[in-house]
């Protein structure tokens, strides 16, 4: 039986919170409504946009429990359930699972910098243990660990993995994986840096898992349509390269701090970052403001950049 597949944008949300830092659920329901008026097909909740390694076990907990309650069947609900180990990685994701999610995100826990045998064994036994379709986070910059072609070939073979998203710069990679034809969606980080979203969809990729889409949900979901004939790739061409300025702001700091400061300035359910992250101010915030004004991202979405000045 062919596993379920994500399509298109899948975006990963930040965590929104209340001005004394703890987690906004109704901020959750707002973001929630907005990706599923404006496109994107799944949405990644408490991944690394999420500050996920800053929320407590009991945070992390209630955001799944009060999260899926919003679910209305038109977008995916994932969860990032990563645990500093084996068994709290499968505690997270048999929780998440209980829970009603539609499916989890895991990546090779932080730190450790374990080899790559070491986390494929982690990942098969954390497909063991799940009910949930899986996806990997191959993340190599935040945690060391770098899967290869045949070791993420390995995972897909599994029947509970059935999403890749790819965020080394390999291109070559890509390729490979695309050529294999896995059972299971083939996605990639948006950030421009590693040059990956082009060549993914171009060679059949799925999509992208993206954290862009937090601000331009429409255009990442144009960008993110698989390529069925030249209008779609054609279509992809031109949001991506339009909108470049923003993607690039989006990638200017560790994540989430450039979009959820900006997020928070025009508007949108935010909320303060966890410390010891600090948002952009100033000028680095007015850079952001600026690239929305001037691609009329504020007019489109109805952004508040008067009021966003005032914040600042």
């Amino acid at each position: 039986m062919a596993k379920p597949r994500i399509e298109g944008s899948f975006v990963a949300l930040i965590t929104p919170m209340n001005a004394d830092g703890s987690v906004d659920i109704g901020g959750f329901r707002a973001l929630l409504d907005f990706h599923e008026a404006n496109g994107t097909s799944a949405v990644l909740i408490m991944g690394s946009t999420g500050e996920v390694s800053m929320l407590s076990p009991e945070e992390r907990k209630m955001i799944v429990a009060e999260t899926v309650k919003f679910k209305t069947g038109r977008m995916l609900f994932y969860y990032g359930c990563t645990g500093n180990n084996t068994q709290a990685t499968i505690d997270y994701v048999q929780h998440a699972g209980a829970a009603g999610a539609d499916g989890a995100i895991i990546a090779a826990p932080a730190y450790i910098c374990a080899d790559n045998a070491a986390i494929v064994d982690y990942c098969l036994e954390v497909a063991d243990a799940s009910e949930i379709p899986l996806g990997f986070y191959n993340n190599p910059p935040r945690v060391k660990t770098d899967l290869t072609t045949p070791d993420l070939l390995r995972l897909a073979e599994h029947p509970r993995f059935a999403v890749l998203k790819e965020s080394t710069t390999r291109v070559g990679q890509v390729a490979q994986m695309c050529a294999a034809k896995p059972d299971m969606s083939l996605m990639c980080c948006c950030s421009p840096n590693l040059g990956l979203v082009v060549p993914m969809m171009a060679l059949g990729g799925h999509g992208t898992a993206n954290m862009t889409g937090n601000l331009i949900p429409r255009e990442m979901a144009v960008i993110s349509k698989p390529w069925r004939d030249d209008g779609d790739a054609f279509a992809c061409r031109e949001a991506w390269l339009t909108n470049l300025p923003v993607l690039h702001y989006a990638y200017s700091a560790v994540n989430p701090v450039a979009v959820k400061s900006l997020m928070r300035a025009i508007g949108m359910p935010a909320g303060p970052l966890r410390k010891p992250l600090k948002p952009y101010v100033g000028a680095d915030l007015q850079r952001g403001l600026d690239i929305l004004r001037d691609l009329g991202l504020d007019k489109a979405y109805g952004y508040k950049l008067d009021a966003a000045r005032a914040a600042e």
